[in-house]
């Protein structure tokens, strides 16, 4: 890293765009309404009754967890991957490798990164980023544009880190 860098200088963003936003919280409301109306206007055996309520009700508490996390914004900056509430979602230098590939286990239009040690507990914010020991997904909402350059800038951050890049 350059040691003039500001460390808490905002290299790349990633937010998710309104249409996107709304669409994938739209969808999450429908099919909530949707299941819970199959279970109250058709009622099947009491068990199906019970499993269409609770998945309906499970796909709207997700619309609403879902309207909130893709208001926050993701900033990489010198020495961490944030969001825009504060939360660290991994420090930089423990970034050992960012996927992007077509068979990586990664959120839509976004990239799979790799710690070396657990970044934090486990944190799921539908649309934008989750973090499961040492693996962290970003993206679902966003645009490719922004997750790619993320992940391109972090590439570069740890290839220089490592020597494999001058």
């Amino acid at each position: 890293m350059d040691r003039n860098l500001d460390p808490n200088e905002i290299l790349a963003t990633i937010h998710a765009s309104a249409p996107r936003r709304w669409i994938g919280v739209i969808s999450m409301v429908l099919l909530g309404v949707l299941l819970i109306y199959v279970a109250l206007a058709t009622p099947p055996s009491l068990g199906w009754v019970v499993f269409l309520l609770v998945m309906g009700v499970g796909s709207l508490m997700l619309a609403q967890k879902m309207h909130s996390s893709t208001q926050r914004i993701i900033e990489l900056t010198p020495l961490v991957l944030r969001d825009s509430t504060g939360a660290v979602i991994a420090n930089v230098e423990d970034i050992v490798s960012v996927d992007r590939g077509f068979f990586a286990f990664k959120p839509s239009n976004g990239f799979l990164m790799r710690t070396a040690e657990p970044a934090g507990p486990k944190v799921w914010h539908p649309g934008m980023w989750w973090r499961l020991g040492k693996q962290i997904g970003v993206g679902g909402v966003t645009p490719a544009s922004h997750t790619k350059g993320v992940a391109e800038i972090l590439a570069i951050m740890i290839a220089e880190r490592s020597g494999d890049f001058s």
